[in-house]
């Protein structure tokens, strides 16, 4: 049996650009990965089909995808594989726990098979699942860009984190639509002032905490203010909501004082950006 840890992301920055022809909306952002994590385990199936078992996760997933994409690729050095995931990344809240499933069933099915995909042949089976897949295929803070493609290892200062999920998620697709509406979207993107904060003191880089969905995330669900206000009045550095949302985040100088806050907020989550 083959075991990978999937670790939840952050968005601390995120600028998206106007939607390309093909409708996709080109990126740049500052991922943090964090200490938060699904459990996947993944071992050949006598069974004849691939599986993956996930409690709370029901129909076609993005880890099904990622291994129908990594036999496509490998032929028949892959036999059948069975993958459990074990969730602790909340489903549909914005902390790309789908996408790092799928990215660690990818690295399951290449050590299956053999490691017959190298860094960029499994680079381009992630890229074509979805934006935040390939930067998850070596968890790590990054600077993204493209559709997601364009991945750059970056270092961030030691922050913790209390994280606010909602009950209900948020679908991707209608807080993308929700910005097309409202005429957002940037004209260019410039990773320069990305790659400069990323090495800025910590309390700098979350006063800088910046996502261009949030204004569409929150005309979806204007509850999310209330987190938003109740992180920054616990003594957040910086509060904001987390790619397409809904779950609102708070980054503390430490895990001591994320501790406090989260003590009194039901249902927060206390976590760290891994490496700090």
């Amino acid at each position: 049996m083959f075991q990978e840890r999937a670790y939840a992301k952050l968005n601390l920055i995120l600028h998206v650009a106007r939607p390309r022809d093909d409708g996709m909306h080109p990126l740049c952002s500052l991922f943090a990965s964090i200490d938060l994590a699904d459990d996947v385990t993944g071992e050949p199936s006598s069974d004849g089909a691939d599986s993956v078992e996930c409690a709370g996760v029901s129909g076609p997933n993005l880890a099904l995808a990622a291994l129908a994409a990594a036999r496509d690729r490998l032929g028949g050095a892959l036999p059948p594989v069975r993958v459990r995931i074990t969730k602790r990344i909340p489903v549909a809240a914005g902390l790309g726990g789908g996408s790092a499933d799928a990215a660690a069933v990818l690295r399951i099915a290449n050590r299956i098979a053999g490691e017959r995909l190298g860094a960029y042949g499994l680079h381009e089976i992630a890229a074509s699942l979805g934006s935040d897949v390939p930067s998850q295929l070596e968890p790590g803070h990054a600077l993204v860009q493209g559709t997601g493609e364009l991945v750059e290892r970056m270092r961030l200062p030691s922050l913790a984190v209390v994280l606010l999920p909602a009950r209900e998620g948020l679908s991707t697709g209608a807080v993308y639509s929700a910005l097309d509406r409202s005429g957002g979207g940037r004209d260019g993107l410039d990773p320069e002032p990305l790659r400069r904060l990323a090495g800025a003191a910590p309390a700098e880089l979350a006063a800088a905490l910046e996502n261009d969905l949030e204004p569409a995330a929150l005309a979806l669900r204007p509850e999310l203010k209330q987190p938003l206000a109740r992180l920054r009045a616990a003594g957040a550095l910086g509060a904001a909501v987390s790619g397409s949302g809904p779950t609102c985040f708070g980054l503390f100088a430490d895990r001591a004082a994320a501790a406090r806050a989260a003590a009194a907020m039901p249902g927060a989550l206390v976590s760290q950006l891994r490496g700090g």
